[in-house]
């Protein structure tokens, strides 16, 4: 209990940042929801929010539209991911010109995977890899850049030394953070962060949380990605398909449990995959004393006046 709660204290006392993922809607419905979720989750003052982009540039275009409007109508800070797959380097390359002109000046630069799956196949004009994406960004403009890191290590990855050099590659061309796929154990990403250091990565290495919203989706995917799922999370969803309330709550509660503990590790910002669905994020937020931004001006505003009574 004591840890517990020197934990809350700890981040109501100095709450972490946090930066927020969305994917581009595929229909008039999603965009509501979307748009629902920005508005939600904008009064927590995010470092910057990230735009996903699909198999194969699939969500090309849509990615670009919600970027721009999310700095057009927005005071957030939009990402705008860009990959290597099926596209020359003058067609990426002028995909980044056209954000940089629009004043998006983050791009998190991934290798991406194949729009059918499988082995990844770069274009015979492209980029081989996410390290020379970045390079070729850097030759265009100063962008800030974020990349991938795996602390189960890469599924394409020969070893974990061999996924951690590639790491240091993007980083060494000019990126400025790494943001990690999803994990639920705690070890697993203070294990990667020691032997990031050890090899020489000295990059903030921003650990991505996943609020599970649909367990079984999660399983699915976690084969696909090497993520593991812990034998205790299975316990604690079984049986709740048709309990969508309880469900919510377990999963904050994972999440936030997660959060506080890699808090306590020194651990100071958190990338939240949100799947557009704002409502969890939200309350993980104000679980680790994330005050909406509006909330705190007028408590501070408050506070003022009662001090010159």
């Amino acid at each position: 209990m004591a840890y517990r709660i020197e934990t809350l204290e700890r981040c109501f006392r100095r709450p972490p940042k946090v930066s927020f993922e969305f994917f581009p809607p595929r229909n008039d419905a999603m965009e509501r929801t979307l748009w629902r979720s920005i508005e939600m989750l904008q009064p927590y003052a995010p470092h910057f929010v990230s735009v996903t982009y699909g198999a194969g540039g699939s969500t090309r275009e849509r990615t670009h539209e919600t970027v721009c409007r999310i700095n057009r109508e927005t005071p957030l800070t939009p990402a705008a991911h860009l990959t290597c797959v099926a596209a020359s380097k003058d067609e990426v390359l002028e995909i980044a010109r056209r954000y940089h002109e629009a004043g998006i000046t983050h791009i998190v630069a991934l290798r991406g995977d194949m729009p059918e799956g499988g082995a990844f196949q770069p274009h015979p004009d492209g980029f081989r890899n996410a390290a020379e994406l970045v390079e070729g960004l850097r030759g265009i403009a100063d962008f800030d850049i974020s990349v991938a890191a795996h602390p189960e290590t890469h599924p394409d990855a020969c070893s974990q030394d061999a996924d951690i050099d590639n790491l240091r590659r993007k980083l060494d061309a000019g990126a400025s953070r790494a943001i990690t796929q999803y994990f639920f154990d705690v070890e697993t990403f203070l294990r990667f962060r020691d032997r990031a250091a050890a090899a020489g990565v000295n990059a903030p290495i921003v650990p991505g949380i996943l609020p599970v919203t649909n367990f079984e989706q999660v399983v699915n995917f976690s084969k696909r990605c090497g993520a593991s799922i812990p034998a205790w999370m299975t316990r604690l969803f079984a049986d709740l398909d048709d309990d969508p309330d309880t469900r919510q709550l377990v999963a904050a509660g994972v999440a936030v449990e997660l959060c506080h503990a890699l808090h306590a590790e020194g651990v100071e910002e958190f990338h939240f995959y949100t799947l557009n669905r704002a409502q969890l994020t939200v309350a993980i937020c104000r679980m680790l004393g994330i005050r909406p931004a509006a909330k705190v001006a007028g408590a501070a505003m408050g506070a003022e006046m009662a001090a010159s009574a």
